[in-house]
């Protein structure tokens, strides 16, 4: 691309992206903080109960269509624990000190009532596929039929395409690349083809990604339920053992990280930079990354899982949430706390974890880091692949067409291997937004809907039902609205 022409759209994008991006961190807090008053804190109130959901959610419910709601768990978490967990932690500990961290919980806690609404109304919303019989959906399937605005669930899907089947799939190969290349050196001996350097990490990433999402959605969640607790432990297990032997400083680390969230100077830049602190503004942009709450890209896995009722896979959805941040994001801030590398300025990002863990753990945390992020990344794509195979069959779902959209994922997956191009990447970000403005305006919109799916589970608990299950002949005022044999 003319250099001159990649500047100039550089600075179209960066001038859409920071007003847009300084709207949704404020529209994405405010509407987590709305729907935790108006559902009564259902993370809170229900959150015991999500996890006794949670225990019994390998098995299928109603027929053998969906994916099992435990499944549809792992395959979102997936695509939310990644890059974030460990590059994400590191910057926003890096901008805004260890009070960010306080801001990543707080972010989550309300987010986790957003990702309920969003992923209760994915399941009211699914449809059965006329092919494969399998249940799939997502915003742009509520946009379409709650909402009667198909060219608004259009323009959503495309979105979502864009940025999670296509440019953050290069990211995370990207990430899988220089990870191995700096704990092993895997990219300095690539061969030579028609002048061309020939990525072997790529190739390999390609075949490792094609063996999967050639298989659709249920061979990616088979694979996405082995897979990602296994990583999760493996991280969880040496922050674990880190945190063991600094068991002294851990009270003084986590009464640091609530002192300093609350030490209001301001931050720089930004639409409301002034207003806030450095660590809230690194901690909210951070923990809304990471978690994707709202963001309308989880509903699209969580549509897959065949329950009983909407609310079910709501909650399971929500445990996502709390399992990304307070869990595996708090593992990455422990690790760099009980280091002092964080006040070091010239450390961030993946390097600033990457010598903490060394100086934990030894040089071997170089190689341990490298397997994690490659299993980190590695998930992603395919869970992000998941979110884009329902936004491209509700566009076409023609299997010629759904075959070349697999073949360019992979192209993709190549690309990011070989190059990094940040006018891509930053394009992604304005994808990013504008779904995520989109679903947030859909969710607010279907709020009665939500409101009638909680109502009636929450009176089947009541009246003492186990498991709860939605017949949408009992809600007459909504059985016109939603066109479904599902329920």
């Amino acid at each position: 691309m003319n250099e001159q022409l990649n500047d100039t759209l550089m600075a179209i994008v960066d001038k859409l992206n920071g007003p847009l991006w300084d709207f949704l961190v404020i529209f994405l807090v405010a509407i987590g903080l709305f729907y935790t008053i108006i559902t009564g804190a259902v993370q809170l109130r229900l959150f015991l109960h999500s996890i006794k959901i949670m225990k019994n959610s390998r098995k299928i419910g109603n027929d053998d269509h969906g994916i099992t709601p435990f499944q549809a768990f792992v395959t979102g978490l997936a695509s939310r624990v990644g890059v974030g967990n460990v590059a994400g932690v590191a910057i926003a500990i890096a901008l805004g000190g260890p009070g960010a961290v306080f801001w990543m919980w707080a972010t989550a806690f309300l987010g986790m009532s957003s990702a309920f609404v969003e992923s209760s109304l994915a399941q009211l919303f699914k449809i059965r596929d006329p092919r494969s019989k399998q249940f799939r959906g997502g915003p742009a399937y509520y946009i379409t039929q709650g909402l009667k605005q198909k060219w608004l669930g259009v323009v959503f899907a495309i979105a979502l395409i864009l940025t999670y089947g296509f440019v953050f799939n290069a990211v995370q190969s990207n990430s899988i690349v220089s990870a191995t290349d700096h704990a092993w050196g895997w990219n300095q001996a690539n061969p030579m083809l028609f002048g061309t350097e020939i990525s072997l990490v790529g190739i390999a990433l390609v075949i490792l990604t094609a063996a999967i999402i050639f298989g659709g959605i249920k061979r990616i969640a088979t694979v996405a339920e082995s897979f990602v607790p296994v990583m999760a432990l493996l991280y969880l297990a040496v922050a674990m053992y880190i945190a063991a032997i600094n068991l002294p400083i851990l009270p003084d680390m986590f009464a640091m990280i609530f002192r300093e969230a609350f030490q209001f100077e301001a931050a720089a830049g930004g639409f409301f930079g002034s207003m806030v602190s450095a660590a809230m503004m690194a901690g909210i942009k951070r923990g809304l990354f990471s978690n994707e709450a709202g963001m309308g890209s989880a509903p699209n896995a969580a549509a897959a899982s065949d329950v009983k009722h909407p609310v079910n896979q709501g909650l399971v959805q929500m445990l996502g949430v709390f399992v990304d941040t307070f869990i595996v994001c708090t593992c990455t801030a422990v690790i760099i706390l009980s280091s002092n590398f964080y006040t070091d300025a010239s450390y961030s990002g993946v390097q600033l974890t990457q010598v903490a863990l060394e100086a934990q753990i030894g040089s071997w945390g170089d190689d341990f880091l490298a397997i994690i992020l490659f299993m980190f990344c590695y998930s992603s794509v395919i869970g992000n692949y998941a979110y884009a195979e329902g936004n491209m069959q509700f566009i076409n779902n023609n299997p010629t067409v759904m075959n070349v959209f697999r073949v360019l994922v992979c192209v993709m997956v190549y690309m990011g291997a070989v190059t990094s191009i940040p006018l891509v990447w930053n394009a992604a970000d304005l994808f990013m937004g504008v779904m995520a403005t989109i679903n947030l305006f859909a969710i607010l919109l279907l709020t009665p809907y939500l409101m009638m799916l909680l109502k009636d589970y929450t009176s089947q608990l009541k009246r003492g039902v186990e498991e709860p299950e939605f017949k949408l002949k009992n809600h007459p005022k909504y059985k016109n609205k939603i066109k479904s044999d599902i329920w």
